[in-house]
Order: structure tokens, then sequence, then C-alpha cells
């Protein structure tokens, strides 16, 4: 898959496409469908099966009073899409102005004449062009004068598509991650770079890496203690993940901290991502830092039970 970051950098690639639109956020299996429609086509049509999405998210610039949250950012979001067999991915920044190009300045100059469009399956319902004033009969009409046919993806798997991402975002708020796991078709993941904390992990026994997520849109479950797992060095380990306040040690800032079971070695200032895989329970204030030692003992316990399983 290579991967574009602007729609006139297209210009030079010798290929007609088949092309669908979205933000594919969470790359879930509702979107999945869609992109397997989108391969398949390409592979019967000798065409290239080009997504087009956009970042930022249209919301983000459009309603900047919204605090939309993601399932993924925009690094994860390209790891996953490179593993579904696309042939190219456009990641088009998304501005006001961008957002004011009429319905035929949209379809003539960015999906016939850059993209080079000759099939594009989308939504029933997508809409398109400044205000969002045109939909799919008006893009089928267009399809006829620049010579593009236009394939509806049925209202049924637009439908199942909204209520997953409902649906996956729901339960990571909730902390349910299985269910969450599940919609997707793999887990949930955090990135991000480990900076230097307080140390208190390491003088409990628990040393914990400190993970720094720069993304401010990136969806973060609900507090509480999580099994993970990371890839680390090229070597799988497993670990336990609290998401919260540490409100037992005074904490006042929300952190990220992971300890990893086995491993042995520095991680600071190095990026890592982190797969929730169960939730083991809410965070709580305890009585004192002994109490807290020996709940991080049962949840190792616990943990490592989850993971036999």
């Amino acid at each position: 898959m290579e991967t574009i970051h602007n729609i006139s950098d297209f210009k030079n690639v010798p290929h007609q496409t088949v092309v669908t639109i979205g933000t594919f956020d969470g790359v879930h299996l509702g979107h999945r469908k869609i992109l397997e429609r989108l391969t398949n086509n390409a592979k019967n049509t000798g065409l290239k099966s080009t997504v087009l999405t956009f970042f930022p998210h249209p919301r983000m610039v459009l309603q900047k009073d919204v605090d939309i949250k993601l399932l993924n950012t925009l690094e994860e979001k390209k790891q996953i899409l490179e593993t579904l067999g696309l042939d190219y991915l456009i990641i088009h920044p998304f501005t006001k102005q961008f957002s004011r190009l009429s319905a035929i300045d949209f379809v003539r100059d960015i999906l016939v004449n850059n993209i080079k469009s000759k099939r594009i399956i989308i939504g029933y319902d997508h809409r398109f062009g400044r205000n969002r004033n045109a939909n799919i009969q008006d893009l089928m009409a267009f399809g006829s004068t620049f010579d593009f046919e236009v394939e509806e993806i049925p209202a049924q798997e637009i439908d199942d598509v909204s209520v997953s991402s409902t649906k996956i975002r729901k339960a990571l708020m909730e902390g349910d991650v299985e269910t969450a796991n599940s919609y997707l078709n793999y887990a949930y993941m955090l990135t991000g770079t480990v900076k230097k904390g307080k140390g208190l992990g390491r003088d409990f026994g628990f040393p914990t890496a400190n993970l720094h997520i720069a993304e401010d849109y990136k969806l973060i479950p609900k507090n509480g203690a999580y099994v993970v797992k990371s890839d680390l060095g090229g070597n799988t380990y497993f670990g336990m993940m609290n998401i919260g306040f540490n409100p037992t040690v005074d904490g006042s800032r929300k952190s990220i901290e992971v300890n990893f079971f086995e491993f042995e070695g520095n991680l600071y200032d190095t990026k890592i991502q982190v797969q929730l895989l169960h939730r083991i329970r809410d965070e709580h204030k305890f009585n004192s830092i002994e109490e807290l030692k020996e709940q991080l003992k049962k949840d190792k316990n616990h943990s490592l039970d989850l993971i036999s399983k």
C-alpha cells in the first residue's frame, strides 16, 4: 500500500482507480466489508483500490466546539489499513477552504482529474460538496458526465458501520474492551512514548512504563486496571496497565502506566504500542501503600490467569 498525503500528489500516478471515501475510524468489521468489496472490485476490473480519507477529521475543523474522540490515531489507522491489501491510501488535509469546494469541483478536480476514478463505491447516504448539498443521485449523474460508475453500498451495511462505531466507543468508555475488540477484530491499542514518571511503581516492586500519548483526540478507555500486551524489541510481553489518577499516592494528573511481566530494560523515550486484552477492575483509593501493594500482587495473579487462558 502506498500512502499519499495530498490529493495533488496523486496526479503522477499512472493508474485508474476504484475509490471509496470515508474516515474509517477504527477500521472495524463493518468497514472491512466495504474495503473487501473495494479490493475485490479492483482485482476484477484491473483498477487500483484506493481509499480517500481526510485529516484532521472534518468535525475537528468545522465543529471545533465538539470534543471528538477517535478510535485510531492517524498512524494506527495507516498501520491497520496496510494489512488489508489496498493499493493506495490518500490522506488529504481537511481545511475550511477544502470544505467549500462545490460538488462539481470536488468530482471533476478531485475524483476525476486527480484520482482518475473509474468506479466509486459509496454509501447510500453519502453527501459531499459545499454544505454537503449533493447526494449519491448527484454523484451518479456526474458519473454519466465524467465517465465513471457509482456502486451504492446498501443501507444495511452502512447502518452496521454506524452501529459498530457507536458500540465500540460506548464499550471502551465503559471499560468493556472484550466487546470493543470483538467489533474491531483486533485488540484496541494505545500508542505513545514512554516518559519518566514518579518512579513509585519501582519502589512498590512493580516498575511501570509511563505512556504519553501525543494525540489528544485519541479515545482513552475508562479508568481502571487492564491486562495488556506489547511487542518490545521483537518479543511479545504481557503486563498490566493502570489508567487513572493513582489516588492512593495523591495523584493529581491522569496517567497511563504499564507494568510488563518478565521485561528487563530501559524504555524511556521509546515509542511503544500497547494492546488492551481484558479489564481487571476499577481504580480504587486504598487505605495504605501496603494495601495497594497487596492488590497489585492480586492483579498480577489475576492477569497471569487470564493470559494463560
